[in-house]
């Protein structure tokens, strides 16, 4: 048996909270966790919306039932089985995605790309393999992927800030993993801060009113 692929046009959505225009000064790029969808996750942001933020909510390329043959509907970034071909895929669904939303933005602004869980992963891949602009990268309940050659990317990654979140009682990171990153991302030279907010492997609206000030 021989493996074969081929490239095929695919229509892939995502979800916008705000108006392009002369009154946004910040872009957010959003890619949600495992089992997440674009449009609900973008509620968690909404309510923070002023005005002066465009929130993008990416979404993963695969949907997917999370219980069963039937109900609640959910995405995934990727698995296992053919990674690299779902990795080139995500990336180049970000960068049509970023590209169309920064040509319709005609004056400057202060843009933030947003992982969330499985979403750290996506977002951190797509910074490393790119060269989009990006003022601050916020890596939220994840990490950064191991087969990402930070000192190679140094440059790139210390082009803009670096913020990692996670709630003191996430049930899925263990403290040995937070202190593990931390350690990786100074030894490779890599400037980052850290906030930890009393919660689980959620959201905290106090912790992205403060990520939203600039």
């Amino acid at each position: 048996m021989e493996k074969h692929s081929l490239k095929i046009k695919k229509s892939a959505r995502y979800f916008v909270s705000g108006t392009p225009g002369p009154s946004i000064k910040k872009v957010w790029f959003i890619c949600h966790g495992y089992g997440h969808l674009g449009n609900y996750f973008l509620r968690k942001f909404e309510e923070l919306n002023d005005s002066t933020t465009l929130f993008v909510s990416c979404e993963g390329l695969s949907r997917f039932y999370v219980s069963g043959f039937s109900g609640r509907v959910g995405a995934s970034w990727m698995t296992k089985e053919d990674r690299t071909e779902d990795i080139e895929d995500y990336i180049g669904y970000l960068n049509a995605v970023y590209d169309k939303i920064m040509n319709m933005q005609t004056t400057p602004v202060h843009i933030t790309a947003f992982g969330f869980s499985q979403g750290t992963a996506t977002i951190c891949r797509w910074l490393e393999a790119g060269s989009h602009r990006v003022d601050q990268l916020v890596v939220w309940a994840g990490g950064i992927p191991d087969d990402i050659d930070l000192v190679v990317k140094r440059d790139r990654f210390n082009s803009f800030r670096k913020v990692l979140v996670v709630g003191t009682q996430d049930e899925f990171i263990k403290e040995t993993e937070i202190t593990s990153l931390c350690n990786r991302l100074d030894n490779d030279g890599i400037k980052k801060e850290v906030i930890r907010f009393e919660g689980k492997h959620e959201l905290h609206e106090e912790t992205l009113r403060q990520l939203l000030v600039i």
